[in-house]
């Protein structure tokens, strides 16, 4: 953990978010709760996990990642 007033500790979750909020939620209507919350489980499991490229990943999605790593589960 960094010292009061650093912003290193949230810049990942802060990217994150900044990027669901651009690719998604800008782009749906407001939805009830529960539709919200569908939506996005469907989009980080669908498609910003398995798909989406990730410059700090070499451009290469999560799964990819994990994949040439060898930390993926085969079962998975």
């Amino acid at each position: 953990m960094s010292r009061k007033g650093d912003c290193w500790d949230n810049a990942v979750s802060e990217s994150f978010f900044k990027t669901i909020r651009a690719e998604l939620i800008d782009l749906i209507e407001v939805l009830p709760p529960e539709h919200t919350t569908r939506a996005i489980d469907d989009y980080i499991g669908n498609f910003y996990n398995p798909t989406r490229r990730h410059s700090y990943l070499g451009y290469l999605s999560p799964v990819e990642f994990e994949l040439r790593c060898g930390t993926l589960s085969q079962s998975a």
